[in-house]
């Protein structure tokens, strides 16, 4: 008895859905805080981020995919020069992070826990272009 081969549409949907897993597990293994010189500086002399007076309010640490730094930093940090871009191993941070929807139905990642100075893969300063926008790393979109 013959066996049928897969048809290659079908072959090619599971690799596009395989592309897509990889990319999303990828995005998950990056995080990224966007958070005030200044707070940041306490933070790295204590050993760890509490988070901000908003992460507070909200009872966890906002952080950010690397698709969606740059709308965050338009919609929250318009035109502040004081911001550093901190970017944080997410598989290290376990199962404290929680990917949980936004009004828009993209899935945000909340850190329940503070964030330790030992998940820190990076950081860099967050200087604004000539139209005012801030200048990302290379690999991060821009709005």
């Amino acid at each position: 008895m013959q066996r049928a081969l897969p048809r290659a549409d079908a072959l090619s949907s599971q690799m596009k859905v395989s592309v897509m897993a990889a990319k999303q597990a990828a995005e998950r293994s990056r995080l990224y805080k966007i958070v005030g010189r200044e707070a940041w500086d306490a933070a790295r002399r204590s050993g760890r981020f509490l988070g901000s007076s908003d992460d507070a309010r909200d009872g966890y640490i906002h952080l950010s995919a690397a698709h969606q730094v740059a709308g965050t930093l338009a919609k929250h940090f318009a035109g502040r020069r004081d911001l550093v871009l901190v970017e944080v191993d997410g598989e290290d941070l376990g199962t404290a992070v929680r990917w949980e929807p936004a009004q828009n139905g993209d899935l945000l990642p909340h850190l329940y826990a503070p964030l330790d100075m030992r998940a820190v893969v990076s950081e860099m300063p967050l200087e604004l272009d000539d139209d005012g926008g801030h200048r990302l790393p290379q690999g991060l979109e821009r709005c």
